[in-house]
C-alpha cells in the first residue's frame, strides 16, 4: 500500500511537471518575448525619429565646448580630435583633461593646440579620494569651459561633420506631451555606431541598444521627469550650464563609474527633462577590442546598472524566460515526440516555443538592420543572452566580495 501510494505520487508530480513544461513555461517564454518585440517595436520608431530633418544653411551657430577626458589615449585621441574640429555649424572649442597618461596623449592633444586656438589641453589634478577618475575629470572640464553649452565626448568617439549641430537642436527642443510638457531637454544622450570587430563585441555590445529599447517605455521618459525613467550613453552628453550646476553636476555621482544612468538621473532628481536618442548618423565609436576587454568592461561597471539586488533576478527572469527558456521548452517538447507521444500538448509546446524564439530574435534583426549592428550577433542572439547574464551575476559574486575591476590601471 505505500508503494502504491508513492507511485500515485510520482504520477501526480510527473504530471505536473508534464503541465508546467507544454503549457505553462512555453506560454509564459511567449508572453516574455511578446512584451519585449512591442516595446521594441514602440519604442524604436521614437529613437530614430529625430534624424528627418534637413539642416538650414542659414540657422544661427550655437556656441558649445567639447569636453573630452583622455587618459592613456594616444592611439586614438588625434582622430577625435580632428574630427571634432571638422564640425561646421557651430562656433566650438576642445577642451581635452589629460589624466594623467603614460603613453603621450598630452603631447599628441598639444600639438593639435599648436596649431589650432580652438584646442586646449589641460591637465588633472592629484584625484581626490572618493573621486571615480573619469567624473573628476569631466567636473574640471566643465569648470574649464568658455561656452554655455557643454558636450562631454569620450575619447574614442569620432563625430561626423554635422554631429554638433544637429545634437543642439535637438538639445533645444521641449517636450510635447505628458506632466513634463513644454519643459526643455536639459540633458541629452546619444548612442553612437557602436563598431565592432570580434565575435565577443558583436554578440554582447549591441545588448546595450536591446535592454534599452526592450524594456524602458520611451513615451514615459519623454513625457516625465521620473528619475526611474533614467538612461543615457555615457559617450556622449550634452547639456547647458545652468542645468548642469542644478543638477549637482559630476560631484553629485562623483564615486560612480557608470555616468550613463547616474548623471540623467541626478537630473531627474531635480526636476529636469533627459532624452537620449539614436547617435548612429552622427558618431561612431569602437568601445572595446577582443573577448578580454569586452568582458572587463562589462564586469567594471555592472553592479551600478543591472548587477544589483533590486534588478538583477527581474531582468534574469525577462532576458532568459524571453530569449533562453523557449529552447528549453521546444527540446524537451522533441524528445518527448521522438519518444512516441504525440499528443496536442507537445504540438502546442512546440508551436508556441517556436512563436517566442522568433519573437526574441526580432528585435535584434530588426536592430542589425536599422541602426545598424551584427546580423552574427543577432544570429547568436540567445548565447549573447546567456553570456550577458553570467557576466551580471559575476559581477554581483564581485561586488558582494568586495572585488572590483580595475580600468586603465585604476579602480575608480
Amino acid at each position: 500500500m505505500p508503494l502504491m501510494e508513492i507511485n500515485l505520487g510520482d504520477d501526480r508530480v510527473n504530471d505536473w511537471f508534464m503541465v508546467v513544461m507544454l503549457w505553462v513555461l512555453p506560454l509564459l517564454s511567449l508572453l516574455l518575448a511578446s512584451v519585449a518585440a512591442l516595446m521594441f517595436a514602440g519604442n524604436l520608431p521614437q529613437f530614430l525619429r529625430w534624424r528627418a530633418g534637413e539642416l538650414s544653411p542659414t540657422e544661427e551657430e550655437p556656441s558649445i565646448s567639447v569636453l573630452i577626458p583622455a587618459r592613456n589615449e594616444a592611439t586614438g585621441i588625434t582622430r577625435t580630435v580632428n574630427a571634432v574640429l571638422a564640425n561646421t555649424g557651430v562656433v566650438l572649442e576642445v577642451v581635452v583633461l589629460d589624466d594623467d597618461s603614460v603613453d603621450g596623449t598630452g603631447e599628441l592633444v598639444q600639438q593639435i593646440a599648436d596649431q589650432d586656438p580652438r584646442v586646449r589641453l589641460i591637465s588633472s589634478p592629484e584625484l581626490p579620494a572618493g573621486w571615480n577618475g573619469k567624473q573628476h575629470a569631466c567636473c574640471r572640464l566643465a569648470e574649464a569651459a568658455q561656452f554655455d553649452l557643454l558636450l562631454f565626448l569620450d575619447a574614442d568617439v569620432r563625430l561626423k561633420p554635422t554631429a554638433l549641430q544637429q545634437l543642439t537642436r535637438r538639445k533645444a527642443q521641449y517636450a510635447e506631451t505628458g506632466p513634463a510638457k513644454g519643459k526643455p531637454i536639459a540633458l541629452l544622450s546619444a548612442f553612437p555606431n557602436q563598431e565592432t570587430g570580434s565575435l565577443s563585441e558583436k554578440m554582447l555590445i549591441p545588448m546595450m541598444h536591446y535592454i534599452l529599447l526592450c524594456y524602458l517605455p520611451f513615451s514615459r521618459m519623454r513625457s516625465r521627469t521620473d528619475p526611474g525613467y533614467a538612461a543615457g550613453c555615457g559617450q556622449v552628453f550634452v547639456t547647458d550650464r545652468e542645468a548642469y550646476q542644478r543638477s549637482g553636476t559630476h560631484a553629485a555621482i562623483r564615486a560612480t563609474r557608470h555616468d550613463g544612468i547616474h548623471l540623467p538621473r541626478i537630473y531627474r532628481q531635480n526636476g529636469m527633462l533627459t532624452d537620449c536618442v539614436d547617435g548612429a548618423g552622427l558618431a561612431t565609436c569602437r568601445m572595446y577590442h577582443g573577448a578580454a576587454q569586452v568582458v572587463r568592461g562589462m564586469l567594471k561597471n555592472a553592479h551600478e546598472g543591472i548587477a544589483n539586488w533590486r534588478l538583477l533576478v527581474p531582468f534574469t527572469i525577462l532576458l532568459a524566460g524571453a530569449s533562453l527558456l523557449p529552447y528549453v521548452t521546444l527540446g524537451y517538447a522533441l524528445v518527448q515526440y521522438a519518444a512516441g507521444d504525440h499528443r496536442i500538448s507537445i504540438w502546442f509546446a512546440a508551436l508556441v516555443s517556436v512563436a517566442a524564439i522568433f519573437l526574441s530574435h526580432l528585435p535584434r534583426w530588426v536592430a542589425a538592420w536599422k541602426l545598424p549592428q551584427s546580423p552574427t550577433g543577432a544570429f547568436l542572439h540567445p548565447v549573447a543572452i546567456g553570456l550577458f547574464l553570467t557576466l551580471q551575476w559575476c559581477a554581483f559574486v564581485m561586488h558582494l566580495c568586495g572585488q572590483q575591476i580595475a580600468w586603465r590601471g585604476r579602480d575608480s
